[in-house]
């Protein structure tokens, strides 16, 4: 009876000795393997099981099955670390598939009639540095997870000796997809676009597609690639798969925010509020994007609420700065003040924005900010010189062209040498 069932099992019955405990082993750690295996969603407590039965089964178990039972160890250890999260989970997931990776030579010895060695499954190499990078290993190690994921892929390997072939294939794509991420964490746009070439039903592909647009200046495009990202990664929270867990996850209030920054650019601020709104509600630390709502506010007449956003925007910036110095901080006050029309304490604030820490983002805007406070509180000549020489360095989100027409009611008596007395 038990080598019937053993051979069902798919390990030949001399691989065990005849010791019915063993036998017993054996099938336990089968069955329990299989209520993870086979359902879409397995539950943490039989994940558990799982991990425990082959862990019993490894201790009895002949060389040759050795890879086998590591990866099954692995895979029931990643199905219960994609439920919990656990870090150390998945670097323990890690670390069993590497050990069925150095065990598979030893499944030659299970027919010594084969001329040529099982192929490692590209599904099993692919898992080990996914499992790593989910531990959030760190950047350190992407390189090393970026090489093993690319050696897996190139040239890949599918066949049915330890997974199933369709299994094998969704993991594929995940390697894929983390290649990707991967490059695109690295700020290398075009090397992330290679890599998920081909791949237009992920939400990488889209994201990626609309950061290039972005980076173009192309804002609707960029708005229209962001959204349908949001639309798959929304649809994606659905499947409780474990390869759709595996996958590498956006920072959602991130990814909101980047999107309504988009959508403002495009000239859609009121789908822009909406998705900011959602950003601000997964992470309420973001002072810029609590900025970014006022700006999308602002520019759909919701003047109270604007101002109430940018006062809220300097009191983040303000309470995540150390000691009270933050030029970011400083640069949202001033855009309070200004709007307030109070233009002297505008200027003090955005002076300050400039002599505290703030991002070589947001530097170009503080001074803009500063030399049209000085203009609009009747400061022309050179201050307007200044707002106009400032405005070829501005990010998008600077009100140009409100700049210009502050501009053109002040006289050009003087300005700084070499300016141009023409707006850019």
């Amino acid at each position: 009876m038990w080598f019937g069932v053993l051979l069902l099992l798919g390990v030949p019955p001399a691989s065990f000795g005849a010791d019915e405990q063993e036998l017993a082993i054996a099938i336990r750690a089968q069955s329990d393997f299989e209520r993870v295996e086979l359902p879409p969603a397995p539950q943490l407590q039989d994940t558990a099981r799982c991990t425990q039965s082959q862990a019993a089964l490894l201790s009895v178990a002949p060389r040759a099955e050795m890879a086998l039972i590591h990866f099954r160890k692995g895979y029931c250890t990643l199905a219960g670390a994609t439920i919990t999260g656990n870090a150390a989970d998945f670097g323990e997931a890690a670390s069993e598939f590497e050990k069925a990776i150095e065990a598979w030579p030893d499944r030659a010895t299970r027919n010594s009639k084969e001329s040529l060695p099982e192929p490692v499954s590209s599904g099993l190499r692919i898992l080990a540095p996914v499992a790593r990078l989910k531990a959030r290993t760190g950047a350190a190690d992407w390189d090393r997870a970026r090489q093993a994921i690319s050696a897996a892929i190139q040239p890949s390997a599918c066949p049915s000796n330890i997974m199933p072939a369709n299994l094998c294939e969704l993991l594929l794509q995940t390697g894929r997809q983390w290649l990707g991420w991967m490059a695109f964490e690295r700020d290398d746009l075009y090397e992330a676009a290679k890599d998920l070439s081909g791949m237009p039903e992920t939400a990488w592909f889209h994201w990626i597609a609309g950061r290039q647009a972005f980076v173009d200046r192309k804002y609707k495009d960029a708005a229209a690639q962001y959204g349908e990202a949001v639309n798959l990664w929304t649809r994606a929270r659905m499947d409780q798969s474990l390869v759709a867990r595996l996958a590498p996850q956006p920072e959602m209030a991130v990814t909101l925010g980047d999107l309504g920054a988009a959508q403002i650019l495009s000239g859609d601020p009121g789908a822009a509020i909406g998705n900011l709104d959602a950003s601000i509600k997964a992470d309420s630390e973001r002072a810029q994007t609590i900025y970014l709502r006022a700006r999308a506010k602002e520019l759909t007449g919701q003047t109270e609420q604007a101002l109430a956003d940018y006062s809220l925007a300097s009191r983040t910036a303000f309470a995540q700065a150390q000691d009270l110095a933050s030029g970011e901080a400083h640069l949202y006050r001033g855009i309070l003040m200004y709007r307030r029309k109070d233009y002297p304490h505008a200027e003090d604030e955005f002076s300050s924005a400039l002599n505290f820490d703030i991002s070589a983002t947001l530097r170009p805007d503080a001074s803009a900010w500063r030399h049209m406070a000085a203009v609009a509180g009747g400061a022309c000549g050179a201050s307007r010189g200044y707002l106009e020489e400032s405005l070829g360095r501005v990010s998008p989100y600077f009100p140009k062209d409100e700049a210009r027409k502050v501009a053109a009611t002040c006289p050009l008596t003087s300005g700084p040498a070499g300016s141009s007395s023409g707006l850019r």
